[in-house]
């Protein structure tokens, strides 16, 4: 398969992730995200391997939007508290340090917004807003993603995991364009609070 028609098919499988995507579930998504804005909340953002990626990618753009937002397992990220927010993103639902995670943001009474493919999953259960994206057809054997990565357990090819990843990347970036609308906020506010120093 020539990388030009791995493209194209790429491009058509994240096309038909997103349009099963429910609109009341990403509504519910961006108005969690808004109060949270409002009211000053402190979000905390996680994930493992690309999905982490993906989540630090969101986090970004939510900082450049003025969001309070931190990635979880940085030396600087703050305590959850009664209010606050962890968005947790994970294809299987089932990625035992994503889930940890939202098991103990829940214990301090932190809302918790998922975004993975399986709604009957782990994390998807106890969350408080959860957003499902296809993407990810199958769950891994294990649910540990360091273990499957130190054991050399590795999903085949771009169609399993990664379509998943791209899929809420552009999902999450269409989200920023709406936030931006609804928070009246420009590219040159934007820039203002992008990184200056390399």
């Amino acid at each position: 398969m020539s990388v030009q028609l791995s493209s194209e098919t790429l491009l058509k499988k994240i096309g038909e992730n997103l349009s099963r995507v429910d609109p009341k579930q990403v509504e519910l998504f961006i108005g969690t995200l808004m109060q949270a804005y409002e009211e000053g909340r402190t979000l905390g953002v996680v994930g493992a391997g690309r999905s982490g990626l993906v989540a630090k990618a969101f986090a970004m753009r939510l900082m450049h939007l003025g969001f309070k937002v931190f990635v979880i397992g940085e030396t600087i990220t703050p305590a959850l508290e009664d209010g606050d927010i962890l968005l947790a993103v994970s294809g299987s639902g089932d990625t035992a340090i994503t889930v940890s995670s939202a098991q103990v943001a829940k214990r301090v009474k932190a809302k918790v917004v998922s975004v993975t493919s399986f709604r009957e999953s782990s994390l998807a259960t106890i969350s408080d807003v959860l957003l499902v994206v296809s993407g990810r057809v199958q769950r891994a054997e294990t649910d540990d993603y360091f273990s499957r990565q130190l054991l050399g357990i590795h999903e085949p090819l771009a169609p399993l995991g990664t379509l998943f990843e791209l899929s809420v990347g552009v999902l999450l970036d269409s989200i920023v364009v709406e936030l931006m609308r609804r928070l009246n906020v420009n590219e040159s506010d934007m820039s203002g609070r992008h990184s200056t120093v390399q």
